[in-house]
């Protein structure tokens, strides 16, 4: 049978590295034209020879107006549409709540948040014209925030925010927006950059995840789950399930919530 995104146009950022690659790797298997984009140039010519001629590789700085600009330019003389934005492209964090200076969360919105919306805004004709879809990998820390994470909570729930305002608004107009609150995904490969902010920190805090006590998530069954979703239309995706019911008591009963968040991490 089909895939789904059998000759669709997807377009992932922070394609060459991580969970993005690893959505590039599947997008790619099930029949997709893959745009990678992401910072570092060899990573993305790297990735482009092991992915194939299905894969355009563009290295653009999400963060900068002008990259993005230039990317979506490259989009549309190549391909003239595009049916999905993946926003993968993020950094996670450490370090504690009472030295994250106003400066250290601002770095931290810069690129989880703000670049997100920028290259979100900047896709969206095409993206509704298509009626296609826009994934936002958000993190558990989308609803339920942890210790020793630094500003990394206070991106996601914003990445969370702006997810149900898209839904909201434009999902009567066609647009799909899928948002993906995994938790720790084992890692097959170094980081692309190290972690910072470990200074003084439990040890467990170093670990995926801030030390929570879940199984880490293989990264090829996350990302059958996340297309498999965006193909459903879901609103959100939450791996593994079972965090629901702490989210649900976050809300309900914070004091509760925040019991079990510390005797969990």
């Amino acid at each position: 049978m089909e895939s789904y995104w059998q000759g669709k146009v997807a377009l992932v950022t922070g394609g060459s590295s991580g969970l993005g690659r690893e959505i590039v790797t599947e997008l790619v298997r099930q029949g997709a034209n893959v745009v990678v984009a992401a910072l570092e140039k060899d990573a993305v010519e790297a990735t482009v020879r092991e992915e194939g001629n299905r894969v355009t590789g563009i290295s653009v700085n999400v963060t900068l107006p002008e990259d993005v600009e230039r990317l979506k330019r490259e989009v549309e003389e190549r391909f003239g549409r595009l049916d999905a934005l993946f926003n993968v492209a993020g950094r996670t964090d450490r370090g504690k709540v009472e030295t994250c200076t106003a400066e250290h969360l601002e770095n931290v919105l810069r690129l989880n948040v703000v670049a997100l919306v920028r290259v979100t805004q900047t896709f969206l004709p095409m993206l509704l014209e298509s009626k296609g879809h826009v994934v936002n990998i958000g993190s558990l820390a989308s609803k339920a925030a942890s210790r020793w994470t630094g500003a990394y909570p206070a991106s996601k729930f914003a990445v969370a925010a702006y997810s149900q305002q898209l839904r909201l608004e434009l999902g009567e107009r066609g647009l799909k927006t899928l948002l993906v609150c995994p938790g720790p995904i084992a890692r097959e490969t170094q980081r692309l950059y190290p972690l910072e902010g470990l200074e003084d920190l439990p040890p467990k805090a170093r670990e995926p995840g801030a030390g929570v006590r879940v199984g880490k998530i293989p990264p090829r069954k996350l990302v059958q789950a996340i297309l498999r979703a965006a193909a459903r239309g879901d609103a959100e995706l939450v791996m593994p399930w079972k965090a629901k019911i702490l989210f649900a008591i976050c809300q309900l009963w914070p004091r509760w919530g925040d019991w079990l968040i510390l005797k969990n991490t």
